[in-house]
């Protein structure tokens, strides 16, 4: 476990070290860990995935230290690194043979899990509970980073317990994202899972005032087209991941309501984030994964694309 790096610290941009292997990217997964309960099952959920995807674990540690020479703090530190200290002890233990590597940065978390991002095959964070209320609430630091990195994101609950349904993922027929679709499949490939794609599509504005008979053919048609773009989009990736077993759903409805439903029976739920290339401040989350980070239970891996 390294000490806390000095912030500040400037100097040319690290190479990209990500490279793409028979499991995908092979950059380590990174998972960030403040000592919460679900920070905790965050860790074990990444140490699991980290094994899978046959790549290192990093446990990162991010928060500005107080000055040394306040009254407390020391303590603080030092019982801190103690913790992150045993969280490393105990991940090995849980996996062996997995390479665990922790380290405590003093900095801040947004920025030091965006830098972590240019490296990582995969980050993974924990999400706050909301009680008897149905999802999660998603803390600011989660948020900021969801809208901030550079690779794949998977947010984990606390009480998550992962069921034996399918990866599921959501899949937008207007932006059919190829990197959204080669995570959810190797995603599946690597849990032996099958995968189930939905495509949540509405007819056209308007049609509420047509006749019956016509909104009946309309929707016909409608549908049709929208069936013949999913097995186009889908016809690559089945070729290249012939060992996956696929289910393609179109539905009717409005994505977000749809796709945290479907989230109901899913061991992983995979969402596209579209890249704006627009100054931080203005990224945003869209409506879909807004909606399913905080209402779906299983963990939700946010794929950035674009």
């Amino acid at each position: 476990m390294s000490e806390p790096a000095p912030t500040g610290a400037t100097g040319p941009g690290p190479v990209d070290p990500r490279t793409t292997g028979p499991t995908g990217p092979t950059g380590p997964v990174v998972v960030g860990f403040d000592g919460s309960p679900e920070s905790l099952t965050a860790t074990e959920w990444a140490a699991h995935e980290a094994q899978r995807r046959a790549v290192p674990l990093e446990v990162l540690e991010a928060w500005p230290w107080p000055k040394r020479d306040v009254v407390g703090s020391d303590q603080t530190y030092h019982r801190a690194l103690a913790h992150l200290a045993e969280r490393e002890s105990a991940l090995t233990a849980l996996v062996p043979g997995l390479p665990v590597a922790s380290s405590a940065v003093s900095a801040d978390p947004v920025e030091s899990l965006e830098a972590a991002s240019h490296r990582a095959a995969l980050l993974v964070l924990g999400s706050r509970g909301l009680g008897t209320l149905r999802g999660f609430l998603v803390g600011s630091v989660s948020q900021e980073v969801l809208r901030r990195s550079a690779c794949p994101v998977v947010l984990v609950r606390a009480d998550h317990d992962e069921p034996d349904g399918p990866v599921t993922v959501g899949l937008d027929l207007t932006h059919p994202a190829e990197e959204v679709l080669e995570f959810a499949f190797r995603a599946a490939a690597l849990r032996s899972a099958p995968l189930r794609v939905v495509h949540v599509w509405s007819p056209p504005a308007g049609s509420e005032y047509m006749a019956f008979d016509a909104i009946g053919g309309l929707e016909r048609e409608v549908s049709g087209v929208e069936r013949d773009g999913l097995t186009a989009a889908l016809a690559p990736l089945r070729s290249r991941h012939p060992e996956v077993e696929v289910t393609a759903d179109l539905v009717r409805g409005k994505p977000a309501v749809e796709l945290v439903d479907a989230a109901a029976t899913a061991r992983l739920l995979v969402l596209g984030r579209r890249l704006r290339h627009l100054p931080l401040r203005h990224h945003h989350l869209g409506p879909v994964a807004h909606a399913a980070i905080h209402h779906v239970h299983c963990p939700l891996a946010v794929i950035p694309y674009g």
